[in-house]
């Protein structure tokens, strides 16, 4: 008998087990179809000559040497996503962490401005940036606004010189995903500390400094990550405005805007995939991208035991 519940134990355990295995297969599934053999592709097609229709030839790391040392274009699309990493990401974050912090205010009418400031995040990339073409064309609202203030006006998305500088004010209209990171962070900060720092006579400045930002650094840690690997990948503003906003169609302007100003690393892949086929030099392509990213990641990750504060008081 008891061996007959033993079994019947068995059994049953085995059933739910397959049950649960029946509900995240399909999740596996799509786990290893579309991330892990892309990645595996990927990987190997980047020691190939492939062009999709004809086989793969295997060519070791000429890719990777055309690559460094052969197309300047490579160059040109690293410094511009370079330049657009170093200025969006600090700004994205500084102008969210302000915007969660006014968010945190107990006035009236506060989850309606909440909204507001997360509906940018919900409209699709291509909108966005035919949107924003519209406010910064040379007759747009932008510049209607700047000639009003006696301000001169400026090319914009027409001007090698002002083309990332309005790309990176394009990308700050999404800040309102990051702010309510934010916003989730100051809401588990204890009321109680700055009633004390209150009390030892601090001000705000000082309360920000001593109170807010040590005990914000997880999330600041996060978000930090999180803008570096997304601006890195920064591809479907950049590619509508730098061929629409050259005065061209995207497609025919290739998206790298006047004289090749917005011409960042993600579209100059994506020409080389699907404009040249030239799929195992972009290949090539992305799994240097992917390395970049995960040995800033990796830096990030060692050195921020330096300056995250989690609130067991010990360092990360």
């Amino acid at each position: 008998m008891k061996s007959l519940r033993s079994r019947g134990v068995t059994k049953q355990a085995v059933r739910k087990s397959l049950v649960g295995y029946a509900f995240v297969l399909p999740w596996v599934i799509g786990l290893l179809v579309f991330q892990a053999y892309p990645i595996v592709a990927s990987l190997y097609y980047s020691f190939t000559r492939y062009n999709i229709l004809q086989p793969a030839a295997w060519i070791g790391l000429q890719n990777f040497v055309t690559m460094f040392t052969k197309e300047p274009l490579v160059a040109r699309a690293t410094g511009n996503t370079l330049y657009f990493v170093s200025i969006s990401v600090p700004l994205g974050l500084m102008l969210s962490l302000g915007l969660a912090m006014l968010m945190n205010q107990k006035v009236g009418g506060i989850g309606v401005y909440r909204t507001i400031f997360f509906l940018p995040t919900l409209m699709p990339p291509v909108a966005g940036a035919l949107l924003w073409l519209l406010i910064l064309e040379p007759n747009g609202l932008m510049n209607a606004l700047l000639r009003a203030l006696g301000i001169p006006q400026l090319g914009w998305f027409r001007s090698p010189v002002w083309s990332k500088p309005a790309l990176i004010l394009m990308s700050m209209w999404g800040v309102g995903n990051t702010a309510l990171i934010f916003l989730g962070g100051l809401k588990e900060i204890p009321v109680s500390l700055y009633e004390s720092a209150s009390i030892d006579g601090a001000h705000a400045v000082q309360k920000f400094r001593h109170v807010t930002l040590p005990l914000l650094t997880p999330v600041i840690f996060f978000n930090l990550v999180m803008a570096i690997i997304g601006s890195f990948q920064v591809f479907a503003a950049a590619f509508v405005v730098g061929g629409i906003g050259a005065g061209g169609s995207a497609a025919g302007a290739g998206g790298g805007g006047p004289l090749n100003s917005m011409l960042m690393y993600m579209v100059l892949l994506y020409r080389h995939a699907f404009r040249y086929f030239h799929m195992g030099y972009a290949s090539a392509m992305a799994v240097t991208l992917a390395l970049v990213i995960l040995i800033l990641t990796v830096i990030l990750v060692k050195t921020s035991g330096g300056w995250v504060f989690y609130e067991s008081a010990e360092r990360s």
